[in-house]
């Protein structure tokens, strides 16, 4: 995964809050991406979380600022996001909205952008309080994704993923097309707390999957990212088959019960990410009419 050097980030659309919490308040639904519902439910079941908004993670005061690292200072150019996982971030983002404006641009409509904020160990969201273990997640309601840059760690030393930096890229990929759906309208066909195999729910996740292929497919033509290599594409799909419901339950409870799908089994999550990538056509990423 290569920038081009000469690309102009623009810092704005990523806040670090590491070390610092937001002062939003509570409510709404986080969608989860990547593995982060499936990592959630886990976590939940297994450990007993709340994940009702009290959480048990550290509370901080409302509009207290992070200590993280001064992005604007430090990620300006594509060469400095070959140099650095935060500024790969800001990268990353960059493309995958760039991207989504040109897309909605090309069918007369109006791109709303959505900023990702870092954080560390918890923040608070309009969706309510998010520990780490939360995992990468989108919240509707601010129109922000939010990421713990630790979870790509877990997601190879727990899940098998191979990670790689376009293991990465997928993941807030997949948390962009959460936005794309949000703004769409689609997550309306996604009751919440819905599952099994043919659930909105898993229909949703997959069409996020398609979506972020679709990107990946066009990431070079947004100015900021060179050819993709078939290197990129398999940490992708590595990443995508690591985080199947059916690989899920098969690690955290020895068996598989599609009763209690949510995301989509690892060969589905596959199939979509590579539908998008294959034909980078975001029209193609309807999961939900007809079998997925």
């Amino acid at each position: 995964m290569d920038f081009d050097d000469d690309a102009q980030l623009d810092s704005s659309q990523v806040e670090d809050a590491r070390g610092g919490g937001g002062g939003l308040p509570r409510g709404g639904l986080m969608v989860g991406g990547g593995a982060a519902g499936l990592i959630t439910l886990i976590v939940a079941l297994v450990f007993g979380v709340d994940l009702g908004g009290g959480g048990s993670g550290p509370q901080r005061d409302a509009g207290q600022v992070g200590t993280g690292t001064n992005l604007s200072a430090q990620c300006r150019t594509g060469a400095d996001a070959d140099q650095s996982e935060d500024c790969r971030v800001v990268g990353t983002v960059n493309s995958i909205q760039k991207y989504w404006t040109q897309v909605f641009a090309n069918s007369g409509r109006r791109y709303s952008m959505a900023r990702t904020q870092l954080f560390s160990e918890g923040t608070r969201t309009a969706c309510g309080y998010a520990t780490s273990a939360v995992g990468p997640f989108y919240c509707p309601a601010d129109h922000k994704v939010y990421l713990d840059l630790t979870f790509f760690g877990e997601l190879q030393r727990q899940f098998g993923a191979e990670g790689g930096p376009f293991a990465q890229a997928y993941v807030i990929g997949h948390e962009y097309g959460h936005h794309i759906q949000n703004l769409l309208g689609t997550m309306n066909r996604a009751k919440a707390g819905t599952k099994g195999a043919t659930s909105g729910s898993v229909r949703l996740e997959l069409q996020a999957d398609c979506y972020s292929g679709a990107w990946a497919k066009n990431a070079a033509a947004t100015g900021f990212l060179t050819r993709l290599t078939e290197t990129d594409i398999r940490q992708a799909l590595s990443a995508a088959e690591a985080v199947g419901d059916d690989r899920i339950q098969q690690r955290s409870q020895g068996r598989v019960n599609p009763d209690g799908f949510t995301h989509g089994t690892s060969e589905q999550r596959r199939r979509w990410f590579t539908t998008g990538y294959e034909t980078g056509d975001p029209v193609k990423c309807d999961t939900f009419s007809g079998p997925i």
